[in-house]
């Protein structure tokens, strides 16, 4: 498939799509249960017209067009519940899983017996990860349509994870020990020692008998992953184990000088899209010490070669820590790992103390990164905003900003984030979690979990902190990247055709020493026939695509 990556693209407004749907805020507070709104003839006739397209757009795989046309038809006649339902399909496609979920309960409002809208809100509280509610959601399912086998093994499957997840909490707080002094416990007993079978690419060993990387092994490593096969654990330990040696001396906050010659690619959300990544890197090259590489989270999870991803990602930071550089995702979680697919991936690979290496060491990946071009801007603007130096500078991380709007660069940095999970609240689930928004202000969040901040929350937090813009990726934009805000906040995203449906192109934005900014663009490339997400366990993995 061809990129268009060769030539950077303008940073204009046409290079990118607006977010896919907004609230109907005038329709959000009509009791439609109590007080139906009077609708034409005409009006039923054009909106069901209006279903009839969105519906195409839908089967087209054109969610965002899908959304806006049923809110469309919505807007001719809301009191058809098949409209809000099947709006509420197309933004979970789009992961808006609250507007989902507010749909899905206006459809149940106008028909209480509507079980495909008490399925999909189900599957939204799944998604956001409140199992309970999409327990009972099953359940009043199964009332409704008792013979219905799909959803009772569904309702088995969440109510297993379920049980699983509050397990693993008990366990927590009985103070299991560290996996990776567990690890180093194991490999000290031989317990865990190469395989003499393994014919593979081979780590280097030290005259103290230490297993040490190499360039040579990286690109070996890569082949061998290309022929569909996969590392020893042992090997695999000792890349996790390699990496968090850099991690855990870092703070949550990590700044990076990009110095004369120097160059620096942010990339975003790859989702375990391994032949894509390999695809980027070919573009964007390798990391070395005049060009270095920023991955803004969501390594793992939806796609299904993940380990493949987060290994390649992790020998490049072991091999090249100064110029290899890697954020932690709202998807380098555990409760996230255990619903899309990353936890199940890595027991299949690699065993069960593997995954509970990699759930820690992603613990101790940094939350955000200071992009500071040690060159003064070759153009001044009137509106930049600069550090106190006077040079631009740029703050890359996950999701977004804060719910209130005093947090300092030193907040966030002193975080304490190592053996700690995002949560749905404070400071480190907002930089995880938050995505913009159009509209002034704070607002929900379409996800369900965090917040929406607006142009002038991230103008006033750029000005506090002398910070040119933001760079945060969380979200799919069809032409790979979006300039918002006022040219304040670029959102890339940088898995293309996500899932396998999504049609997007993916992107990267390079940094150069005076902090100009370059937008690349690139398509799907193709890979070997195996559906995202087919390592989540229980059967949900179908439901969730």
């Amino acid at each position: 498939m061809s990129d268009t990556s060769s030539t950077p693209s303008s940073p204009t407004s046409s290079t990118s799509t607006l977010p896919s749907s907004a609230p109907s805020p005038q329709l959000n507070t009509l009791n439609l249960t109590e007080n139906r709104i009077p609708v034409s003839e005409a009006d039923i006739a054009a909106a069901a017209e209006l279903k009839t397209q969105a519906n195409k757009a839908f089967t087209s795989h054109d969610f965002p067009n899908a959304a806006r046309l049923y809110s469309e038809a919505i807007e001719k006649n809301p009191n058809d519940p098949t409209f809000w339902c099947n709006r509420a399909y197309a933004r979970m496609k789009l992961e808006e899983f609250g507007y989902a979920i507010s749909d899905a309960s206006q459809a149940i409002k106008l028909d209480s017996k509507y079980t495909k809208a008490y399925y999909r809100r189900g599957t939204c509280y799944l998604q956001t990860l409140n199992h309970q509610k999409s327990i009972s959601d099953f359940k009043k399912v199964l009332t409704l349509e008792p013979k219905n086998e799909t959803v009772r093994s569904q309702l088995q499957a969440t109510q297993k994870l379920f049980r699983k997840i509050e397990f693993e909490k008990a366990i927590e707080l009985e103070g299991e020990k560290n996996p990776v002094d567990r690890c180093h416990e194991i490999i000290a007993e031989g317990g865990c020692e190469l395989d003499k079978a393994y014919v593979g690419p081979k780590l280097d060993v030290t005259d103290a008998g230490k297993y040490q990387i190499t360039p040579e092994f990286v690109e070996g490593m890569i082949d061998w992953f290309k022929s569909g096969k996969t590392l020893p654990k042992r090997y695999v330990w000792e890349i996790v184990l390699g990496v968090y040696e850099h991690f855990i001396k870092e703070e949550s906050l990590i700044t990076v000088d990009i110095e004369e010659g120097v160059t620096c690619d942010v990339i975003g959300d790859v989702h375990g899209q391994f032949y894509d990544l390999l695809h980027l890197y070919s573009l964007t090259g390798k990391p070395d010490a005049k060009h270095y590489l920023l991955m803004n989270g969501d390594l793992v999870d939806r796609g299904s070669w993940s380990i493949e991803v987060i290994l390649t990602a992790f020998a490049y930071k072991w091999l090249y820590p100064k110029y290899m550089y890697i954020n932690r995702g709202n998807h380098e979680a555990k409760d996230m790992n255990s619903t899309y697919g990353f936890e199940g991936e890595a027991k299949h690979k690699h065993g069960d103390q593997s995954y509970k290496l990699f759930a820690h060491v992603f613990t101790t990946l940094p939350l955000a990164t200071l992009i500071c071009p040690t060159q003064p801007p070759r153009i001044k603007k009137a509106n930049d905003i600069l550090s106190p130096e006077g040079r631009k500078r740029f703050f890359v991380v996950h999701g977004g900003l804060f719910s209130k709007d005093e947090v300092t660069l030193d907040d966030i940095r002193t975080i304490p984030r190592v053996g700690r999970q995002p949560g749905q609240q404070g400071l480190m689930c907002e930089l995880l979690w938050t995505d913009p928004q159009d509209a002034p202000g704070r607002g929900p969040s379409k996800r369900g979990v965090g917040i929406a901040f607006g142009p002038d929350v991230t103008k006033r937090w750029c000005t506090l902190n002398g910070v040119s813009g933001i760079l945060r990726s969380h979200e799919v934009r069809q032409n790979g990247y979006q300039i918002e805000h006022n040219g304040l906040c670029t959102t890339v995203f940088s898995a293309p055709n996500y899932v396998d449906q999504a049609g997007n192109k993916g992107a990267y934005v390079r940094i150069d020493c005076s902090g100009e900014q370059k937008y690349f663009q690139f398509e799907a490339t193709p890979h070997p026939p195996m559906k995202p997400m087919a390592y989540v366990q229980g059967g949900l993995g179908s439901m969730m695509m």
